[in-house]
């Protein structure tokens, strides 16, 4: 009797522990996933709106995305960009960028600096699952309502610890770089399905683009 009551809870203990994965791994996906295309919604109808003429910087920022992220190598669909990466926004299966430790550079400000991004590579949209697939040349365009921002992939750091926050220097030294200059730099935790460390991988700014009235892709994501 002891053994089969044992034998049931072991088995109730793998079922509650497999649905916990499902959770984790598939749903918290689809649910991230259903805000976040809300969310993109709203800023391309903001876009959409918005009077050129308003006085309104185009990085117009009303907690609800400055901004796509485009990176071909490592997905397929275009990713919103918000201010700030506490779990609370990550979880809505966007990126975003650093406001603490380090303030990141937005792009639009034409300032020389680094554009650092942090996003989910498991559950919550997992929108940089695929983040190991970028390779040095590999283009990353960020998307504003006027203009289009094309980096290029120049270094990868596979490995360093959570709390190394050189990386979102300013000037990144760690991939290279010496001087000031117009950098993005992607973060997520690793390995996969843990956040014991984090994978790094930097661009630089390449080129400008104006967006058209038809909101024409750059060669890069064609």
């Amino acid at each position: 009797m002891a053994v089969s009551v044992f034998g049931e809870l072991l088995i109730t203990a793998g079922l509650v522990l497999g649905l916990f994965v499902v959770y984790s791994l598939w749903w918290t996906n689809v649910i991230a996933d259903r805000a976040a295309d809300k969310q993109a919604d709203k800023v391309r109808d903001i876009w959409a709106h918005q009077d050129d003429d308003s006085g309104r910087p185009a990085e117009f920022d009303a907690k609800n995305g400055i901004g796509f992220l485009h990176v071909p190598a490592m997905t397929k669909g275009e990713i919103l960009v918000e201010k700030g990466t506490t779990s609370k926004i990550l979880n809505d299966g966007v990126a975003g960028y650093y406001t603490d430790p380090v303030k990141a550079t937005l792009p639009t400000s034409d300032k020389k600096g680094n554009f650092s991004l942090a996003a989910h590579r498991d559950g919550h949209g997992a929108k940089f699952h695929n983040i190991h697939k970028l390779e040095k040349g590999d283009p990353i365009v960020f998307e504003t309502k006027d203009k289009w921002y094309v980096y290029k992939v120049y270094a990868v750091l596979p490995e360093t610890s959570k709390y190394n926050v050189k990386v979102l220097g300013q000037i990144p030294k760690e991939s290279g770089r010496k001087k000031a200059g117009h950098y993005i730099t992607l973060t997520t935790c690793t390995p996969v399905y843990t956040s014991r460390y984090r994978y790094v991988v930097w661009g630089e700014l390449v080129r400008t683009e104006k967006v058209d009235s038809e909101r024409t892709l750059p060669k890069e994501l064609q």
